[in-house]
């Protein structure tokens, strides 16, 4: 999974954070203000496409590795975000709307479009409810992150997730619906760091092309807490 993202200013390279703990990714603006991030753990094999405004595209191969590449703004928040492309991973991946709040520390994903493992299909995940936002719903989970690497060097935090019932690649994602339906399941939220359309590859092959923008403010949610 994706880890220790910090900004970094305009032209400077990004990091890599790998196995030991190295600190990365590290986003940074391009010229139409998106951040751009490209975190790979040193044994996935990507080539990755900075496109002009929002695009972006990946291609992985070799079926080893975990990497995660995306575009957003820094900081991100409650926001409209309209994604539009192709996601077409041979085995394990993700689509997401990823980042990080701090005070507290919580990494979190709304997960568009997954591969072969669906996030809250493992025993750490506990779930804390349902919720239906821009024509899809979505299960509420959390996991726990005990001395890994972080936007703030190593820590222990939580992981907040949103996880789409059905598979989608293109629409509306309005975020703010996600973060009020978390708060609203007892999954506290911090200041907004980084935010970032993402996918995410792990030991897997597959590509992707993907444009993010912003869309119009669409209907709020409805959440049912577990």
């Amino acid at each position: 999974m994706m880890v220790c993202l910090t900004s970094l200013p305009l032209l400077l390279a990004v990091s890599v954070c790998a196995a030991a703990a190295t600190v990365g990714p590290l986003p940074r603006s391009d010229a139409a203000s998106y951040y751009w991030s490209s975190w790979n753990d040193g044994t996935a094999k990507i080539s990755t496409t900075n496109g002009p405004e929002g695009k972006f595209g990946v291609k992985w191969s070799g079926n080893k590795g975990n990497f995660v590449v995306g575009k957003g703004w820094n900081p991100g928040g409650p926001r409209s975000v309209n994604y539009s492309g192709t996601f077409a991973p041979n085995g394990n991946g993700y689509l997401s709307i990823y980042g990080w709040t701090t005070n507290p520390l919580v990494e979190y994903y709304i997960v568009e479009a997954y591969g072969t493992h669906k996030p809250s299909n493992t025993s750490e995940a506990k779930m804390k409810g349902n919720m239906t936002s821009d024509g899809g719903s979505y299960e509420i989970m959390t996991k726990q992150r005990v001395n890994k690497p972080s936007i703030q060097g190593t820590a222990t935090f939580a992981q907040y997730w949103s996880i789409r019932t059905e598979n989608r690649v293109g629409g509306t994602v309005t975020t703010g619906n996600h973060f009020k339906a978390w708060e609203a399941a007892g999954l506290k939220m911090g200041r907004h760091s980084y935010m970032i359309v993402a996918v995410e590859g792990q030991d897997s092959n597959g590509q992707a092309e993907i444009t993010v923008g912003v869309a119009p403010p669409a209907p709020t949610a409805t959440a049912t807490a577990s």
